[in-house]
């Protein structure tokens, strides 16, 4: 029998196995964080930078690395599995109604039945009967379909989206899972077996529940849960939005796109969110005797610059004089700013900011008085006053964005009745299919990597290796306070999928099989591969004042 070698990077060693051997051959239990020490189970391996399930069978050399939960793609597997698990379990409990995975919140995942109401004991029986699964250490397993074979097996299985999906793709084949005789398909590897799926809970929430997996920081606990009923009737406005539409799916997105519907789509989803401005605009001129400024805060890459300067021409409208302070001005010299763990500098964290300049400055032009703005050198690393003077008039607003603006801390010498707060974010309710919901942080990155790559110079690669260090300081320091906001505003669009595809394609493809973002641009060429893209004519229909614009070039804001 002929024989493969394999390259173990967890421990060094050199491997030999029979051709065709599964992964699972030479994984072990368990794998060390290199920085924090700790032990987790193998969920998934790294082969060549593509991640793979553990059943993956080698047939030619490679260098493989088996991941955790510490790892975002081992994370990812047992997040995918989870919802199989849950789905599993609701089959039993529940043959005869439709379950769903809507979206994602800050806790987890809203799962709920379709059009009925989840009872409190419904929620503890499925708990249990997940429980069930998981003791009874049942495998994943995998099969190739015809893709009509697939189409008519998630048909008899009531999900429609699931079929859709694959009928829009026109792909000849279809991995599907099984668990428990029970057949679905995700984009992405699961976990080897519903054993190791020992950590999750299932939390009452709005008409369903929130389907909780593990923390990052400690996996033998739950995700901590977060106060997120506003977040939830701004997803919920959304999912009627797409269900008007017609557009609840990737299925019926692709089908519209290929109809030759994309420009129609485009012009109604812009007047939408103009609306949306509009409307917000109004709330803030319906307080203007009591406020002043107006805070906006998002994370990376949510259209807040942009969402500010729409918002200030709807001000304009309602007669309003907007005036614009850019936070970042309010930095602190370099030699002050705060160190993260690593010893590198932390631009995002609270003190890293002139809390009382600020403070100060805000104070003085709600009492009518005149300050001198700064301005942020960020090559010198400190701040230079030129003369730039600025005063509140009576029919002024002050509008200010940055990543801090909800937090009461950043401004806490300030009569906050005088503050109006937004958080902006793009908050999709679009979905794959009945069970995968599309991540808001992967259509965030996607933005955020076509405009740093064409505004400042940043390569695809930086963007996907800077991501963690990013989505941390977004945990830390906006999602705890986006309940804050008296207004949260959606800038999701539901054509901007198939519009980032056609730019970030090309840019995820640069990226080589040797870098350690590999494994993260083919994650993400693959989950583009469901989409139909853009092309340039329908491109070329989008207004130059879209939040879009602000990615892909072309804005006049």
């Amino acid at each position: 029998m002929e024989k493969v070698t394999i390259t173990c990077l967890n421990d060094g060693r050199d491997y030999t196995l029979p051709m065709g051997s599964p992964l699972s051959a030479i994984a072990p239990r368990t794998v060390t964080d290199d920085r924090t020490g700790k032990e987790y189970p193998v969920l998934a391996a790294l082969v060549d930078h593509k991640v793979k399930s553990l059943d993956y069978q080698v047939f030619f050399p490679h260098s493989v690395a088996f991941i955790g939960f510490n790892h975002p793609e081992g994370r990812r597997s047992y997040n995918r599995s989870l919802c199989f698990l849950a789905q599993r379990a609701a089959r039993t409990l529940f043959p005869d109604k439709k379950f769903k995975i809507n979206h994602s919140l800050p806790s987890g995942l809203y799962c709920k039945f379709r059009a009925e109401h989840v009872a409190d004991e419904d929620i503890m029986a499925l708990r249990e009967e997940m429980r069930n699964l998981v003791a009874r250490d049942l495998p994943f397993t995998q099969k190739t379909l015809r893709s009509d074979e697939a189409q008519a097996l998630f048909r008899s299985q009531k999900q429609p989206l699931k079929a859709a999906l694959q009928e829009s793709l026109g792909t000849f084949f279809c991995q599907v899972y099984y668990l428990d005789g029970v057949a679905d398909n995700f984009y992405g590897p699961l976990v080897p077996s519903t054993g190791l799926l020992n950590v999750f809970d299932l939390m009452p929430f709005h008409h369903g529940f929130c389907l909780q997996y593990p923390s990052e920081e400690d996996i033998t606990r739950t995700i901590p849960r977060l106060k997120q009923k506003k977040l939830t009737v701004t997803l919920k406005e959304y999912g009627y939005w797409c269900k008007a539409t017609g557009v609840v799916s990737v299925g019926a997105l692709n089908k519209r796109l290929n109809e030759g519907g994309a420009v129609s789509l485009i012009n109604l989803c812009e007047a939408r969110q103009e609306r949306g401005y509009a409307e917000l605009a109004d709330k803030v001129h319906a307080v203007r005797d009591r406020v002043k400024i107006v805070f906006l805060a998002g994370p990376s890459s949510s259209g807040k610059t942009s969402s500010s300067l729409r918002l200030a021409q709807q001000c304009m409208v309602k007669e309003m004089n907007p005036k614009v302070i850019e936070l970042d001005n309010y930095f602190v010299a370099r030699d002050r700013t705060p160190k993260d763990a690593n010893g590198n500098y932390d631009f995002e964290a609270l003190e890293a900011m002139d809390l009382e300049l600020l403070g100060k400055h805000l104070n003085t032009l709600l009492a009518g008085g005149e300050v001198e703005l700064p301005r942020y050198d960020f090559k010198q690393g400190k701040p230079f006053f030129e003369g730039k003077m600025m005063r509140l008039e009576e029919n002024d607003i002050l509008v200010m964005e940055g990543i801090h603006a909800l937090d009461p801390a950043m401004v806490p010498s300030v009569d906050q009745s005088r503050i109006y707060r937004i958080y902006a974010s793009a908050l999709t309710s679009l979905k794959l299919d009945e069970n995968c919901c599309i991540s808001t942080t992967d259509n965030r990155l996607l933005r955020r990597m076509v405009r740093d790559n064409r505004v400042r110079g940043i390569t695809p690669e930086e963007t996907l290796q800077r991501w963690p260090s990013v989505r941390r300081g977004e945990n830390h320091y906006i999602f705890p306070f986006q309940e804050n906001a008296d207004s949260q505003f959606n800038t999701a669009l539901l054509y901007e999928l198939p519009l980032l595809r056609y730019y970030a394609e090309p840019l995820l493809r640069r990226i080589l099989p040797s870098s350690p973002a590999y494994a993260e641009a083919v994650r993400l060429l693959r989950f583009l591969e469901y989409i139909v893209p853009l092309n340039p004519s329908e491109i070329a229909a989008i207004p130059p004042t879209s939040i879009m614009r602000e990615f892909i070039g072309g804005q006049t804001l």
